[in-house]
C-alpha cells in the first residue's frame, strides 16, 4: 500500500478491463492510435480516496485504476493519456468533482471509463476537451451534476458513448464548444449507442460542427426539451432508436444556433413528434462496421444493460 491508500487491482477486475474492446469511433484505427486501449500492460491499482485518485489519473504512464466504493472530489481531476478507470460492482462513485481528459498541456488521449457512478459534481460530470482522441465512455450512471453531464468539445475525436444511463437532471450531452468555436469542424467523430436518456431534459446529443456523428439504438423517455439536435453545419445520423414522450424528438437547428444536417432512420416514436431532417449525412460505415438493434426491442435492452453493474465479458 502506498501513502495515498491504494492498493494492487483485484484479479477479476483487472482481468474485465483488459477483456474491454472499444466499438463505434473509439475502435477506430487513426491518429497513431490502434482503437482505444486505455491503461492495458500498465500498472493495476485500487483506489479509495481522491488523493489517490488524483494522483494516478495523473501519471504519465500507462495505469488501470479501479475504484472502490464512494470518492468524494471538490474539483475537475485532470486525467491524462493512456488510462483506464473502472468502478468496482456497482458501488463505486465519484461525487462532488468530475474527471476532465486532457488539459492545454497534457493530452487526455486513449481513456477508457467505464462502470462508475457520477453524482453532485460542482462543473461537468465528465469533459472530454483539448483535442483528447479515443476515449470510451461506457456503463455509467451520470445524473444531479451542476453543469453538463457528459461535454465532449474543443477539437475531441474519435469517441465512443455506449451503455450508460443519464438521469435527474436537464443537461445530459454536449458535443461541440460553442457557435463560434469552428476549429471543432472536421472533428466531434462519436458514437452514442445504448445509452437510456431517462427524462433529462436536453443535450442528448446537442451537436455543433461534427460530422459524423452517429446516434443509435439509445433509449429516450421524458425528455422534456428536446432528443437530438444537429447545428452548426454538424452531420448527424440518428439511427434505430426509440423516443417516448418526447416532443421534439429529432430537431435540424436550436435556439440561437445555425442549422445542421440530420438523418434519421428506422427510428420508433411513442407519444413523440415528428422529427426533424435535413441534407445529407456522412456514413458512419465509412469508418466502422456495426449491427443494429430492432428499435422495437431498445427500451428492455437498454433498461436491461445500462448504467453501472452490468459490464459483461466479450462472448465472441
Amino acid at each position: 500500500m502506498t501513502a495515498f491508500a491504494a492498493t494492487a487491482s483485484r484479479a477479476a477486475w483487472a482481468d474485465l478491463a483488459a477483456d474491454a474492446v472499444a466499438d463505434g469511433f473509439a475502435g477506430v484505427t487513426a491518429l497513431g492510435q490502434n482503437g482505444t486501449t486505455g491503461g492495458a500492460g500498465g500498472q493495476a491499482v485500487t483506489v479509495t480516496t481522491a488523493e489517490a485518485l488524483r494522483d494516478y489519473v495523473g501519471r504519465k504512464e500507462p495505469c488501470v485504476i479501479s475504484v472502490s466504493g464512494r470518492i468524494e472530489v471538490d474539483d475537475m481531476l485532470t486525467v491524462v493519456a493512456n488510462k483506464t478507470i473502472l468502478g468496482i460492482g456497482s458501488t463505486a462513485e465519484i461525487t462532488g468533482g468530475g474527471l476532465q481528459l486532457g488539459s492545454t498541456t497534457r493530452p487526455g488521449n486513449n481513456v477508457i471509463i467505464r462502470n462508475l457512478r457520477f453524482t453532485g459534481a460542482s462543473d461537468d460530470s465528465i469533459s472530454v476537451t483539448n483535442s483528447a482522441h479515443h476515449v470510451w465512455i461506457d456503463h455509467c450512471d451520470l445524473s444531479r451534476g451542476f453543469d453538463g453531464l457528459l461535454d465532449i468539445k474543443r477539437q475531441s475525436d474519435y469517441v465512443t458513448v455506449s451503455w450508460n444511463h443519464f438521469h435527474d437532471h436537464s443537461k445530459a450531452a454536449l458535443l461541440g464548444h460553442s457557435d463560434t468555436y469552428t476549429a471543432d469542424r472536421g472533428k466531434l467523430r462519436v458514437t452514442y449507442h445504448h445509452n437510456f436518456f431517462d427524462r433529462t431534459d436536453q443535450r442528448h446529443p446537442r451537436v455543433r460542427f461534427g460530422e459524423p456523428v452517429h446516434v443509435y439504438n439509445n433509449y429516450y423517455r421524458g425528455n422534456s426539451l428536446y432528443g437530438v439536435a444537429s447545428t452548426e453545419d454538424a452531420g448527424v445520423l440518428v439511427e434505430a432508436n426509440y423516443f417516448e414522450n418526447v416532443a421534439r424528438p429529432v430537431l435540424s437547428g436550436y435556439d440561437k444556433s445555425g442549422p445542421g444536417r440530420v438523418v434519421e432512420r428506422g427510428n420508433v416514436y411513442v407519444g413523440s413528434g415528428v422529427p426533424q431532417t435535413l441534407g445529407t449525412v456522412v456514413e458512419p460505415r465509412t469508418y466502422y462496421a456495426y449491427s443494429l438493434d430492432n428499435a422495437a426491442d431498445v427500451p428492455a435492452l437498454v433498461t436491461a444493460g445500462a448504467g453501472v453493474g452490468r459490464v459483461q465479458r466479450r462472448t465472441s
